[in-house]
C-alpha cells in the first residue's frame, strides 16, 4: 500500500504482531523492494528505453531531414524506413513490435496528412488529434468515477480493478492524476493547435 491508501475495515492489518510486520527496517527493506518492483514494472509498460526511442526516433528523424532539406518526400521516406527497419529487427529478435508498431503507425498517419496537405508541420496532427482525445478520456473517466489511471496501472501492479474497491486512497488519487493530465493534455492542445 502506499502512503495514500486507507485500508478498508475488511483489509486494516495495524493488529498483526508477527515479525513480518514489525520492525521499521523490515518495512523499509520492503517498501524499497516494492518501489523498485513498482518502477520495473512502468518502465517496462512503456518498453524500456527501447521502447521509447522506437516510438520516438522515425519523428524526429523527419523533423530533422526536413529542417536540413526541406523535402517532405525524403523526410517521409526516412522516417517510414527507419520505423520498418525497427519492426524488422524486432522480428528477427523474436521480441514484441508493439512499440515499433505504434512507431510505424504514428509515423504513417504522419506522413498521410503532411502529403495531403502538402504541408510538413501537419506530419503532427494525427498526434495532436490523439492528444486532444486522450484528455478528454482522462477527463470523463475521472468524472464518472473510474479514472483513466487506474484502468492503466491497476494491471501493471497486479491489481486489475480491486483498487477501486479495496483502496479508497488510491481510487483518490488515481481521479486526481487522471485529471490533471487531462488538463495538461488539453493546455498542450490548446497551445499546440493553434501553431
Amino acid at each position: 500500500m502506499t502512503s495514500l491508501d486507507k485500508p478498508t475495515s475488511d483489509t486494516d492489518q495495524s493488529h498483526r504482531t508477527d515479525p513480518q510486520h514489525t520492525g521499521g527496517r523490515h518495512a523499509a527493506q520492503q517498501d524499497a523492494e516494492s518501489k523498485a518492483v513498482t518502477e520495473a514494472a512502468l518502465f517496462e509498460a512503456f518498453g524500456g528505453v527501447r521502447g521509447m526511442v522506437e516510438t520516438v526516433l522515425p519523428g524526429l528523424l523527419f523533423v530533422t531531414i526536413f529542417t536540413i532539406n526541406k523535402n517532405l518526400n525524403a523526410s517521409a521516406i526516412a522516417a517510414l524506413a527507419v520505423s520498418l527497419v525497427l519492426v524488422v529487427v524486432r522480428l528477427i529478435r523474436r521480441d514484441t513490435v508493439k512499440h515499433a508498431f505504434s512507431g510505424v503507425f504514428g509515423v504513417a498517419f504522419g506522413i498521410l496528412f503532411a502529403k495531403m496537405t502538402g504541408d510538413a508541420k501537419d506530419f503532427y496532427l494525427p498526434g495532436m488529434l490523439y492528444t486532444l482525445g486522450l484528455s478528454v478520456a482522462y477527463i470523463a473517466t475521472a468524472a464518472a468515477g473510474v479514472p483513466l489511471i487506474g484502468l492503466i496501472l491497476g494491471p501493471v501492479f497486479k491489481e486489475n480493478l480491486s483498487w477501486r474497491t479495496r483502496n479508497p486512497g488510491r481510487k483518490k488519487a488515481y481521479t486526481r492524476a487522471s485529471y490533471a493530465w487531462g488538463f495538461i493534455l488539453l493546455a498542450k492542445c490548446a497551445i499546440l493547435f493553434p501553431l
